[in-house]
């Protein structure tokens, strides 16, 4: 079946749905593109000819856009904090939600639209799009897979140059948790998926130097604790110097029982232990050198189809509404333990937005 989609953004990171991840989908008959949403008119024509639609298929009020345009799900790609309404709206005419990553701006918030979506017996999607890119794809099975043996820690690191206003779109030079929020949103989430078990407990520390042009923190250092005895370590910056490690070019590695999985640039390496050695010694660059995973679809062009496989019956994605409150609740965790400058056990944190949105719904 080829799903007719509304999509509501086009620019900023939206133009890249336009132009990278919706047309592939479209191309193969998974999708077929019928309305465009953007208040940028300028925006929403340079997505339309990425799209190839008609000018009475683009808008730019989201409200009328719903009215008119007949769709089987919608795709949101606008500031988070700006997702519900859209969603109100989605759910308002029974239709099927693939929306970016966080859910919302907020945990409250997150919650209270997986409560909504739970109740209007639809499908909500979220695009963590860098745990499903073809490095980490490639990470995880290979750790999924025990070639280190169980894992004892993961370590991520994340260092961007985006210190200058602008350089990484303005809404996050604004927001005040910008590094948390905006980044450490994808990678905490790899590292729990690396884990292979929910965190139970984080402490987050954040700042910003005097040379970034932002109002909230840049800089952020987590330290994670998971269900299953692993642990884990989160560096991140958007002020960093040189862009050591940019997006789609961090850097993790997996410390396992039998060995080490390393990811640096986009390139993989293992390190095994031999068992008859007393103790050995490695070199990063002198590991076995792993392939990547073969495939024409990753990141959000990949979770476009998982997210229509779901829809066709299948088995729920990965990053449901419901599941993706993890990942959600890993950051506003962080968030409150730089507030209260220690620990927060997440679990119990997520939980008491459940049954505050329980209680109020």
């Amino acid at each position: 079946m080829t799903y007719k989609v509304l999509h509501i953004g086009a620019g900023g990171f939206g133009e890249r749905w336009c132009d990278t991840f919706l047309p592939p989908n479209v191309a193969d008959g998974t999708i077929e593109v019928v309305g465009l949403v953007d208040i940028d008119a300028k925006a929403l024509e340079i997505g339309r000819k990425h799209l190839g639609l008609k000018t009475e298929q683009c808008f730019t009020s989201a409200a009328q856009a719903f009215q008119m345009v007949d769709a089987d799900f919608c795709t949101i790609v606008i500031p988070p904090a700006l997702h519900e309404g859209i969603v109100d709206l989605a759910l308002a005419r029974g239709m099927q939600i693939l929306s970016e990553k966080p859910i919302a701006d907020t945990l409250e918030a997150s919650v209270r639209i997986a409560e909504k979506v739970r109740k209007a017996r639809l499908n909500m999607g979220v695009t963590m799009s860098h745990r499903f890119d073809q490095d980490k794809s490639t990470l995880r099975a290979l750790v999924s897979a025990d070639a280190i043996g169980r894992v004892n820690t993961i370590s991520c690191r994340f260092a961007g140059d985006f210190r200058v206003y602008d350089s990484w779109g303005r809404f996050r030079h604004e927001m005040m948790h910008p590094m948390l929020i905006e980044g450490a949103v994808h990678h905490l989430d790899i590292m729990a998926d690396l884990a292979g078990a929910p965190c139970t407990s984080i402490y987050a520390r954040t700042w910003k130097p005097e040379w970034a042009d932002y109002e909230g923190d840049t800089d952020a250092i987590v330290l994670m604790d998971f269900a299953n005895g692993a642990h884990g370590v989160y560096e991140g910056s958007s002020a960093q110097a040189t862009g050591l490690n940019d997006w789609t070019f961090e850097y993790v590695r997996v410390e396992g029982e039998t060995g080490t999985a390393i990811l640096d640039h986009r390139e993989i390496e293992v390190f095994h232990r031999y068992p008859m050695r007393l103790r050995q010694a490695s070199r990063q660059g002198k590991g076995q050198q792993v392939s990547l995973l073969p495939g024409k679809k990753w990141q959000n062009a990949l979770l476009i189809e998982q997210f229509c496989e779901w829809l066709d019956g299948g088995p729920p994605m990965a990053t449901s509404v419901w599941e993706n409150l993890q990942s959600v609740a890993l950051v506003f965790s962080a968030i409150e333990s730089v507030r209260l400058g220690q620990p927060v056990k997440v679990q119990e944190f997520l939980q008491s937005y459940r049954e505050r949105a329980s209680i109020e719904s």
